[in-house]
């Protein structure tokens, strides 16, 4: 028989390994470039990892969801704007160490379709603005600079 001692610290070491980096798995996110006159959609993160640089719309894939209603589901809640043709791009695999994260970036290629930019998530989002894919401001989101380190244009993807 185990004694309670021994049974306590077990459980204390498997619970830690079920939250030790080894252990985690990856996340899904999807990432949205809404194209619109040769421009993309970028706003300047805060208050969560990757503040203070520039990502385009999205967020986490959640269960039972298709990439293409996470897409639609996460610009309308960021940013207001209703999107269409909406076409799958590349995607991207990244590791934050210092927050233990790992994320597998699906990007999403859309034109914009309706609404009125607005930043409907200010505790998550400081704004939003367009930008040419030749000037995208620093520093950009993790994701977003791979994507562009693997030699992807917003023109070579229409």
């Amino acid at each position: 028989m185990v004694s309670n001692s021994i049974a306590a610290r077990q459980m204390d070491s498997n619970q830690a390994a079920m939250h030790s980096p080894a252990v985690m798995s990856p996340q899904v996110g999807v990432g949205v470039l809404i194209i619109e006159n040769g421009r993309v959609l970028l706003g300047k993160r805060k208050g969560a990892h990757g503040a203070g640089s520039w990502s385009a719309p999205g967020g986490h894939l959640e269960y039972g969801e298709t990439v293409e209603a996470c897409a639609i589901r996460e610009v309308l809640e960021e940013t207001n704007l209703q999107i269409s043709n909406l076409r799958f791009g590349p995607f991207t695999n990244n590791v934050f160490e210092a927050e233990h994260k790992h994320y597998v970036t699906v990007f999403v290629l859309a034109d914009r379709a309706a609404g009125v930019l607005q930043t409907m998530e200010p505790d998550k989002c400081e704004g939003w603005a367009w930008f040419e894919w030749s000037h995208l401001p620093q520093p950009l989101f993790p994701p977003l600079a791979t994507l562009c380190s693997q030699g992807f244009t917003v023109q070579s993807a229409d």
